[in-house]
């Protein structure tokens, strides 16, 4: 019903995209790309930004940065795209949080000539021109090898994820299970819980979980908000020993891991996906060819590595 709901206010949302479209681009000629994010809750977004913002000014091109209050709000997130493509930028770039909601949208951007960049997660449709993103089903992967590995691949094993409508959120599911499955036959994984990215819900999901499984051993959660929620819902239920494993690297899990109340987690490189971003979208306004995908990169880091120049580099704190 949400979903149908999200569609219909994005059909609606068409005839502002036709009533504002100009021919417009830059002030005086500059190139204006219009950015739509997921969010800005998270570290995460704001070192894209910052990523999105070095280079803007190295290519001298004007960009606008945006995205919802919360990576639950996606028909925010799609008011925000048809308000930035009735702007006619130069080109637009999109982490969709749901991609079916966005396809309308793309599809006017096409037939205004609008060239798309998607980043951070894909949408299933092939307008974006590339996707500058992380490899998540890699990088989950990663994190449930380094789980099965520090429970002896035998153990009862839960998953917060943070969507099950952006391409992260299924990857990042998908990868983690798929991987166990193949790989770690003594897991028992459950069923994966959703919490939206949202360390509150997150956190009361997590205390449900042990609730429910009190011999569980690891959890894993599948962004900065799942996975500070894990954190905090493990302190709350004050069980001890379960291993848990997250994804991205904001400074209240970076501290985590450092003093081991976490056992790992994924980091992703945003700043440097926020300048690939600005590239791409650059390339896409002159029609130059790109490759579908653009991998940005990740890096498993623990209390090993956590102040290595490598893992210091690509931290968003």
């Amino acid at each position: 019903m949400r979903t149908r709901h999200v569609l219909a206010a994005a059909a609606a949302a068409l005839t502002l995209v036709l009533a504002g479209c100009g021919s417009g681009g830059g002030n005086n000629g500059q190139p204006y790309i219009a950015i739509v994010s997921k969010g800005f809750q998270h570290q995460f977004w704001q070192a894209v930004k910052r990523g999105a913002e070095q280079e803007a000014a190295k290519q001298g091109v004007r960009i606008s940065f945006e995205g919802p209050a919360t990576e639950a709000d996606v028909e925010a997130q799609v008011t925000m795209l048809t308000n930035a493509i009735g702007k006619s930028p130069t080109a637009i770039a999109i982490a969709a949080l749901d991609s079916r909601a966005v396809a309308p949208i793309l599809r006017q951007a096409q037939t205004n000539k609008i060239p798309v960049v998607a980043f951070d997660s894909g949408v299933d449709s092939d307008i974006p021109v590339t996707t500058a993103s992380t490899n998540n089903k890699a990088a989950a992967a990663e994190a449930a090898k380094h789980l099965a590995e520090s429970l002896g691949g035998t153990g009862k094993v839960g998953l917060v994820v943070h969507d099950q409508t952006s391409k992260s959120g299924t990857d990042r599911r998908d990868g983690f299970v798929e991987w166990m499955r193949t790989n770690a036959p003594g897991i028992q994984l459950l069923q994966p819980q959703y919490g939206g990215g949202d360390q509150a819900k997150s956190a009361d999901i997590t205390k449900a979980m042990i609730a429910a499984n009190p011999d569980i051993k690891g959890i894993y959660g599948a962004n900065e908000g799942s996975a500070i929620g894990v954190l905090k819902g493990v302190q709350e239920s004050g069980v001890q020993g379960i291993k848990i494993v997250g994804f991205d690297s904001g400074k209240a899990q970076v501290d985590a891991v450092a003093s081991g109340q976490m056992l790992g987690a994924i980091t992703q490189n945003p700043v440097g996906m926020g300048e690939e971003v600005v590239r791409a979208a650059i390339k896409a306004s002159k029609g130059e060819s790109q490759p579908k995908v653009i991998d940005t990169g990740f890096f498993w880091y623990d209390s090993k590595n956590v102040e290595s120049p490598q893992i210091k580099d690509v931290l968003y704190q």
